[in-house]
């Protein structure tokens, strides 16, 4: 078998193995969280309610973002406080915070948006990890401090398949978005100045939900989001970030939960996720735009959440030129016949990157459709380019699995790095098929017991595939 094909490790079913402790010590673990998370403080602010109603918005009425604006901008001027949507149904366009203002949703409020592209200004944003002028986020925030997104209200994206959606159709098999895409794309490539990289109308390049952009001190809480256009909370070169007990429900294509992005310092907590793509997405820019942006998501703690539906669990990339280190994931679950994945990393050889220090424990999965681990650096482009990806010292503990196809699909390529994989404590049943590995370095396992279907046999270890070294 050749050493770029994919190598299947056949492990013998109903195994228990041990193979040589990793290192006790690794150079960042999780004695590195009580300083992140000194650092991530939710800002407050003064006890003043700016009520949209005051400034002429109706329950069931037309347009109130002429109101919603308005209130935003007495808050702002004031020094702040909260911009509340009362009981009942509001229709709106973009909505832009500003410093030192909450939007706070009462219960059985819903900010319904309005789906006409004309609602949402062009305004500097990043568009699946490239720079762009396009279509304002449905909730955006330019370079502001201190600011929110509270209560137990619902937002709406008001998408379907007869609008937003529909410029990503794969199932019609029209895809609007696709000569834009590919202009951007290559106006990221070329180094084109952002802001003549326009787009809006005619382009179909669909805006995020909520999209904070350069800020610091920002708090999403306790909302319900639905019906998203595209990716639902996306922090981008924001630091400070709180996303605590949200529940995301949007099944639309490129439904990615949260997606921090060249952000620091991000707190995601309490929240469920039942998403029609990446339940969370850590990103920090694509291929050249990435590396001239150069600024990596870092100091990232996961935990107490539920995943659903989604392509992955915790994923990081693809768009993760700029680099990814210290993720924190822990005490989450992770269960449904359409999750994929529960930890993935996606890169190729024009994305590249280096994606570090990764800890994942404590988290229960149920079913995965795909594995409990896949690294796949052959994503889209695959090997071809010069930029290698590394993934390195990647830690999974006290993770339990009911049922999946198999532990691990491992897809690199010569020039990339792979290495410093370690399981600890682990227990993995209902596994289906052989693992997947492929230009593997450095995998270990310690006290990890993998229970095929319908076996119980167990052995003490096994050897390590062609082409990984087990330690």
């Amino acid at each position: 078998m050749s050493p770029s094909s994919l190598l299947r490790l056949l492990l013998p079913f109903a195994l228990a193995f041990s193979v040589r402790a990793a290192p006790s010590v690794p150079p960042v673990g999780w004695d590195e969280v009580p300083a992140i998370l000194a650092r991530i403080r939710a800002p407050s602010f003064p006890a003043r309610d700016f009520p949209i109603t005051a400034h002429g918005a109706v329950a069931g009425g037309p347009d109130c973002s002429a109101a919603i604006t308005q209130a935003i901008a007495a808050a702002h001027a004031s020094g702040g406080g909260r911009v509340v949507v009362p009981p009942g149904i509001f229709h709106t366009g973009a909505v832009h915070l500003k410093s030192n203002v909450a939007l706070h949703l009462a219960e059985g409020a819903t900010l319904k948006f309005i789906p006409d592209p004309a609602k949402y200004p062009i305004v500097f944003t990043r568009w699946e990890g490239v720079e762009c002028m396009n279509y304002s986020a449905l909730i955006y925030a330019f370079e502001q401090e201190n600011i929110a997104v509270t209560g137990t209200g619902t937002l709406d994206g008001s998408a379907d398949w007869d609008t937003w959606w529909d410029w990503n159709n794969k199932k019609s098999g029209v895809q609007k978005q696709k000569a834009a895409r590919d202009r951007l794309l290559q106006m990221g490539e070329t180094g084109v100045p952002v802001t003549q990289r326009v787009f809006g109308e005619g382009s179909f390049l669909r805006p995020n939900f909520i999209q904070t952009y350069r800020c610091r001190n920002i708090l999403i809480e306790g909302v319900t989001l639905i019906r998203s256009p595209m990716w639902e909370i996306h922090p981008v070169l924001s630091t400070n970030v709180t996303v605590r007990g949200v529940k995301v429900n949007s099944h639309g294509p490129n439904n990615d939960g949260c997606d921090p992005e060249s952000s620091r310092d991000v707190l995601i907590e309490d929240c469920v996720f039942d998403t029609g793509d990446d339940c969370i997405a850590i990103k920090s820019g694509r291929n050249n735009d990435g590396r001239r942006v150069a600024v990596p998501s870092e100091n990232l703690i996961i935990r107490n959440c539920t995943m659903k539906d989604g392509h992955g669990g915790v994923v990081i990339g693809s768009e993760i030129s700029g680099n990814c280190r210290n993720v924190f994931v822990e005490n989450c679950r992770m269960d449904s016949p359409n999750l994929d994945r529960a930890l993935r990393f996606k890169s190729n050889a024009q994305r590249g990157g280096v994606l570090e220090n990764v800890f994942f424990r404590r988290v229960e999965i149920g079913r995965v459709s795909e594995a409990i681990l896949t690294i796949d650096l052959v994503y889209e482009e695959g090997a071809r380019g010069p930029y290698a990806p590394i993934v390195r010292n990647v830690v999974l503990e006290q993770v339990t699995s009911r049922s999946s196809p198999r532990v691990m699909w491992i897809a690199g390529f010569p020039a990339a790095t792979i290495d410093g994989v370690r399981f600890a404590d682990c227990t993995f049943r209902g596994v289906e098929s052989a693992e997947v590995l492929s230009h593997a370095g450095g995998i270990s396992f310690r006290n990890v017991t993998v229970e095929p279907v319908g076996k119980s046999r167990s052995r003490n270890s096994v050897p390590p595939p062609e082409g990984a070294k087990a330690k």
